[in-house]
């Protein structure tokens, strides 16, 4: 390698630290403290080093336990629907054994988690009618989810395979497939006693962890797994030196030393950016259409390479913070109430908390946590304004309020581009944007409708069905919106998805991502 290919190829962070921020926007997801799946990946190193497996399997369990709740992002609209606070019920669900009368009381107490209680009544009907058939389905969905991301960006085959097993229990009642024992790959039965250990350590302390793991041995987890860790569960547990969890994890990854160039890091965080979108299915492709505006308004007004680069890459990853508000509040159709918007104004300062730990990445970083700031100084949420916004802060505030004006939202249908352009040039006349990178971001937009390619035999009708179903609409919604019976609507998606090898929203949301079907056809 020439030398200066060389420096600049040390001027990228490696590939770990980019997953290892992924998984801190996976924590934000979990209602869990950043750098719990980071821990959770040191615990699993530890218990698999005591059970002899190896180096492959050591490789393997390091990723599966860093990532099992890879898919925790992708359904999260559907455990909406049925808990209301996801991340909240995430976050509890740590503290009960998922079988038995206890898990079903855990469930019921948290049916339509802070919704009216005529939904709470109705929602929790549905689900005594058939509590595991509804669980069942949406964990087989989840494992889909996660399996279908896994593989997006980038992780081995090995890893693929075991997080579409996290629900699985070693007693064979779990979800979706009731596989028991050894059926369910050892990497998963270490990562899922690994992850539920360390909260448990990290709340309660080390007898309360040994506790929990005694309690569900033969259950939940595998004994041999739980027998390796309370042998000696002091070494397990040990706190890394200055309690630097994140430099522990990235020093014991299979691939630590392995870096990105450039478009291997361009790969990796758009397919971030597409993770990050599945939180909100109506948003599908809004990372993806704001870091091209950005990029493209970049160069036009002259900026240099290495800044048009930050400002394609911040539009990617601008809006991972979106993992850490519950997508209740995202899916609200009414007003939002203080609080709820006070947490959503959280979620650009969430962005910068996931990417802080990674090197390399200062300026998209700054992009990034200021997406919602305005030049007057009214955006939020540190409210900048004037000479603490750069044209890159500028130029990505307008890509994402023009982006985001295309987009339906609970509350509102989409604009058309011409109403989009006129929404952005009345902000931007008010004071809200720059008026210079607004004209670049409009003269970029090229007010055209967005055109979607002829692929893999699908009719015009089938591609309109397909976006509606990558944005999270039911049969129902889509039969309603298309004037159409709602057993039409099931025929278009059943054709749909066997002509692009799709078995459920997420795998078909990934691929209208990958094939430019992600926006309603033009008229």
């Amino acid at each position: 390698m020439e030398p200066t290919a060389r420096r600049r190829d040390m001027a990228l962070p490696r590939r770990i630290e980019v997953v290892a921020g992924l998984s801190v926007a996976i924590d934000l997801g979990l209602g869990q403290p950043a750098e719990h799946m980071l821990r959770t990946a040191l615990i699993a190193c530890r218990l698999a080093d005591r059970l002899g497996l190896s180096r492959k399997q050591r490789d393997t369990t390091y990723y599966t336990a860093m990532m099992m709740w890879i898919g925790c992002n992708a359904d999260s609209q559907e455990y909406a629907r049925w808990f209301g606070d996801d991340i909240a019920v995430r976050r509890d669900a740590y503290s009960v054994d998922w079988t038995g009368m206890p898990f079903l009381r855990f469930l019921l107490r948290n049916v339509a988690r802070g919704e009216p209680t005529a939904r709470r009544v109705l929602t929790m009907g549905a689900m005594l009618r058939d509590a595991r058939g509804q669980l069942g389905a949406h964990m087989h969905s989840h494992c889909l989810s996660a399996a279908a991301l896994a593989d997006h960006i980038g992780l081995p085959s090995d890893v693929v395979r075991a997080v579409g097993f996290t629900f699985e229990r070693f007693d064979g009642a779990g979800l979706p497939r009731g596989c028991p024992g050894e059926q369910i790959p050892i990497e998963m039965r270490i990562a899922q006693l690994a992850d539920t250990a360390e909260v448990h350590y990290r709340m309660y302390g080390i007898n309360a962890a040994v506790a929990m793991a005694l309690a569900r041995r033969g259950g939940h987890f595998d004994p041999a797994v739980v027998d390796a860790l309370v042998e000696d569960p002091d070494p397990v547990f040990a706190e890394v030196a200055d309690g630097d969890a994140w430099s522990a994890a990235i020093a014991e990854a299979p691939d630590a030393e392995t870096r990105l160039d450039d478009d291997g890091l361009d790969t990796l965080v758009c397919a971030i950016g597409d993770f990050a979108d599945l939180k909100c299915p109506f948003a599908l492709g809004h990372s993806r259409g704001v870091a091209a505006l950005a990029a493209g308004a970049g160069e036009l007004l002259g900026l240099d390479k290495t800044e048009v680069r930050a400002l394609l890459r911040a539009g990617h990853l601008h809006d991972i913070g979106k993992l850490g508000v519950s997508s209740q509040i995202w899916s609200k159709r009414g007003e939002l109430t203080v609080s709820e918007w006070e947490r959503v104004r959280m979620h650009p300062y969430l962005t910068d908390r996931a990417l802080s730990r990674i090197p390399r990445l200062e300026r998209e970083r700054a992009y990034a946590r200021a997406h919602h700031e305005h030049v007057d100084g009214s955006g939020y949420p540190l409210g900048m304004s004037g000479t603490s916004l750069g044209p890159g802060e500028r130029i990505l505030a307008a890509a994402v309020s023009y982006q985001t004006a295309l987009e339906p939202r609970p509350h509102r249908e989409a604009l058309d581009p011409d109403d989009a352009a006129a929404r952005l040039g009345r902000r931007s006349a008010h004071g809200l944007f720059d008026s210079e990178c607004t004209a670049a971001v409009l003269t970029v937009a090229g007010h055209h409708a967005v055109r979607v390619r002829e692929v893999d035999g699908l009719t015009p009708r089938e591609r309109e069905v397909l976006c509606h179903v990558a944005r999270g609409l039911s049969n129902r919604e889509i039969a309603a919106k298309l004037v159409l019976s709602e057993k039409t609507v099931r025929n278009h998606v059943e054709r749909t998805y066997a002509k692009i090898g799709a078995t459920n929203r997420v795998g078909a949301s990934l691929y209208a991502l990958q094939h430019g079907l992600a926006s309603p056809p033009a008229p």
